[in-house]
């Protein structure tokens, strides 16, 4: 059962908290091999929010490290990355999964997806994202390789390895246990488990 200090992110399922400027949040990999897609907003103003390519270019590489902070598509800092027991392999270059990406895999009929578990989260807020970003997707391991291929393998962290971020601005955070249960990312047994979050500070 959740408490006020811990938050569980269902299996398959999305979950969205408020943030304010100062607080930490501590995003827990609770089984140990599950991405969870992250996304930020500002919360004066949803249309300012965590972006990945403008994060890519103000860090001029694509994985963040300690102390970096992510940024906006107005390129102020959202959030900043303080610890880090994972093992530091986190995506910052594929789209959420959706509808579509499951029937590339051959899925037929409604499968649990990032980016409707977006959608659910921030309507539990009362909020609506008017679109996907990109999302930071933790604990996700998607090797470049020499030639720029990518190829989509477990994660490398432990059960409750975890990230500590820090809010830069008042904002809301909202998490996805990536449903994913075809191709590897969560594992090699391919199934999605609970993740849990906790805010701290203030």
């Amino acid at each position: 059962m959740d408490s006020p200090s811990l938050a569980t992110i269902p299996a398959r399922k999305g979950k969205a908290c408020r943030m304010a400027a100062g607080q930490l949040v501590k995003v827990i990999n609770t089984h140990g091999q599950q991405v969870v897609d992250t996304w930020a907003f500002n919360s004066g103003d949803i249309t300012e929010r965590m972006s990945m390519e403008h994060s890519r270019t103000c860090l001029g590489k694509i994985t963040p490290n300690l102390g970096d902070s992510l940024v906006t598509n107005r390129r102020r800092p959202i959030l900043t990355l303080l610890e880090d027991t994972s093992g530091g392999i986190h995506d910052t270059l594929l789209a959420a999964c959706d509808r579509y990406r499951y029937e590339l895999l051959g899925v037929q009929g409604f499968h649990d997806n990032c980016t409707d578990n977006l959608e659910f989260a921030l309507a539990g807020l009362g909020i609506s994202s008017a679109g996907t970003p990109g999302p930071w997707n933790l604990f996700m391991n998607i090797p470049v390789d020499g030639g720029g291929g990518l190829s989509f393998q477990p994660p490398v962290c432990k059960p409750y390895d975890y990230v500590l971020l820090r809010a830069e601005m008042d904002c809301v955070v909202a998490f996805s246990a990536c449903p994913q249960d075809i191709v590897p990312v969560n594992g090699v047994s391919c199934t999605p488990t609970d993740a849990h979050f906790q805010v701290q500070g203030l």
